[in-house]
């Protein structure tokens, strides 16, 4: 996939994600990679910057298989900022689609 598709998508699957769950950083990355081609590298800074910005918070839980893990929660700002991105997204992909549809023909 372009990486430039990919990066502009990246924070609404982010985002939408731990709409649903809370989940640690490399289980996210697990579940962003069903969708587009991801690696740790990738998730952990814009987690980083997700949560600097007050979309989400941190907690850490203990783990049966190591130390604790510090899990994302979305909050209610990251929420409302989610729900904005997937409002841009089905403009913008709808427009698109729109637009390479009209060329085929």
């Amino acid at each position: 996939m372009n990486a430039q598709f990919k990066k502009g998508v990246l924070e609404l699957i982010v985002l939408k994600s731990v709409l649903h769950k809370d989940m640690y950083g490399y289980e996210l990355v697990e579940e962003v990679s069903k969708v587009v081609d991801v690696n740790e590298g990738t998730i952990y800074p814009l987690l980083k910057r997700l949560t600097n910005e007050h979309y989400f918070e941190t907690y850490l839980k203990e783990s049966t298989e190591g130390p604790p893990r510090k899990y994302y929660h979305i909050t209610a700002t990251g929420v409302l900022y989610s729900g904005g991105l997937e409002e841009e997204w089905n403009e913008f992909s709808g427009k698109v689609s729109k637009f390479l549809k009209e060329r085929e023909e």
